[in-house]
């Protein structure tokens, strides 16, 4: 590699997962090149070497490469990063009632949240995230909510801040709003990476004139993206698609997204169809909350990829789009069992995964310039580096990403055209001074966690469909071998 500084940086020599926009899908390019200038990229050639490059362009070789858009996850709770391991085998009535934002004001303090949210960031950064939809709903202070969005700011990622708008009685909605307006004023400490947005659950419990002055936030400051859970089927009696296209705010510049969405209806698809919106498939988080996914299958043209409540599974889109692939195959395979017939075909593709996790994800945004590379895009990438272990013997890089890569195959990370991770390790300054404080809010925050007591969980969930019983399965045979206990105290 060069040591000169400049503002070029030149990927020679790798195998370039490009994306044609006139045929409108993605496109290889064997022992190319490609050239980032300031924050996107400026050139892709077929040659690693090519000619009449800018003064002092940095040379990085990525001969044996993968060179990858960057992953784009679009729902995530950054600022739980603490609770990490508490929750492998909650159900999602146990993560609501212990977890979630609500219970869990009261033992987080600001420092908790930054900390949290930082070392979240970090984390999927290393994991090639390089854009994150954030449903920042630790919103129970200016304090706690200033200090989730610095985080943003000092990750270094690029990060959509989604200010989870929810009164509280110390903390009304109209507070929260007049707070998030100081936010949206133009801030000394952002790098130009972070963008505000809404999200908002409470459309159809919470006060009216609550739901009435998010609307009109949403307006006045011509918020690029608004985001909102919507679950369907036995979870939720509300049709929270239909009920944002009566308050008209569907049909608009602003992108909508509906996170989840397993239980989509058909007039729901048409209605996100007609209107451009997009849905967050979180496949590990809904396979472990026993969500289901009886449709969203069905609407992977406005679909995209997220990772969810990243405390209890995986942070990173390789293996959300992994587990999502082979759900989605698995169902359709079953349709053709049913039938006593043999399947002949595979129903999903691996780019169709790949687009899953990079382009859809931008397109939800309504960012064509993310998750995608050709020129003129962003200069957010991935290399992935082919002589691994795992790697080794691939011919089509698509496969060796979907199917056999994990984050420590990925070498470098690059953000608005700056490296984030260089040859496997986060360029953070001071990473290790984070990697204390964390720790030290962690012991915190899991000592009040695993104090309170456990939940009662009985009667229907939020006065909906009542609770039933699984069946638990052992792998061990005998009694008291089964379930076991969680290792979360010290003996």
């Amino acid at each position: 590699m060069s040591t000169a500084t400049s503002s070029s940086i030149l990927l020679s020599g790798g195998t370039i997962i490009a994306f044609n926009e006139e045929a409108g899908s993605l496109e290889v390019i064997r022992d190319g090149a490609l050239l980032v200038t300031d924050d996107h990229i400026s050139g892709i050639y077929n040659t690693a070497h090519p000619s009449n490059l800018p003064e002092n362009t940095e040379i990085v070789d990525c001969t044996h490469k993968i060179i990858s858009p960057g992953f784009v996850d679009t729902h995530r709770h950054g600022w739980q990063t603490a609770i990490k391991t508490l929750t492998a085998n909650t159900t999602l009535p146990d993560y609501m009632f212990r977890y979630a934002a609500g219970n869990a004001s009261g033992y987080y303090t600001a420092e908790d949240v930054y900390i949290g949210q930082l070392a979240g960031l970090l984390e999927a950064l290393n994991a090639g995230v390089t854009t994150s939809l954030d449903h920042a709903h630790h919103i129970w202070s200016k304090e706690t909510s200033e200090a989730g969005l610095k985080a943003c700011d000092d990750s270094g990622a690029r990060v959509y801040w989604n200010c989870a708008f929810s009164g509280t009685p110390t903390y009304p909605c109209s507070e929260q709003i007049a707070d998030f307006k100081k936010f949206a004023e133009p801030r000394a400490s952002s790098n130009g990476l972070t963008t505000l947005g809404v999200a908002y659950d409470g459309w159809s419990f919470s006060p009216p004139e609550d739901t009435k002055a998010v609307v009109a936030l949403t307006k006045e400051l011509n918020i690029p993206v608004l985001t909102a859970h919507y679950l369907g089927g036995p979870w939720t009696g509300e049709n929270i698609p239909e009920l944002l296209q009566t308050l008209g705010l569907l049909n608009t510049d602003m992108a909508v997204v509906l996170s989840h969405a397993m239980g989509i209806t058909p007039t729901v698809a048409a209605i996100l169809r007609s209107t451009n919106q997009f849905i967050s498939i979180t496949p590990e988080s809904e396979l472990h909350y026993g969500h289901g996914h009886p449709n969203s299958h069905q609407i992977q043209d406005q679909a995209s990829l997220g990772v969810d409540t990243f405390h209890t599974f995986s942070t990173d889109l390789l293996t959300q789009a992994r587990i999502w692939l082979q759900r989605t195959r698995a169902r359709l395979y079953d349709q053709v069992l049913e039938r006593w017939e043999i399947p002949k075909n595979n129903p999903m593709s691996v780019n169709q995964a790949f687009l899953l996790a990079t382009r859809q994800g931008g397109l939800a945004l309504r960012r064509p310039d993310l998750g995608v590379i050709r020129v003129g895009a962003k200069a957010d990438l991935v290399v992935f580096d082919g002589r691994t272990p795992g790697m080794l013997g691939w011919r089509d890089p698509v496969a060796a990403v979907i199917l056999h890569a994990n984050v420590g195959d990925i070498q470098h990370v690059l953000v608005d055209g700056k490296f984030r991770k260089r040859d496997g390790k986060l360029t953070f300054e001071n990473y290790d001074s984070v990697i204390d404080r964390f720790l030290a809010s962690a012991e915190r925050v899991q000592k009040a966690a695993i104090d309170r007591p456990d939940p009662v969980i009985e009667g229907r969930f939020w006065g909906g469909c009542p609770y039933g019983l699984a069946a638990e399965v052992d792998a061990s045979r005998g009694s008291g071998t089964g379930y076991g206990k969680q290792f979360l105290h010290k003996d």
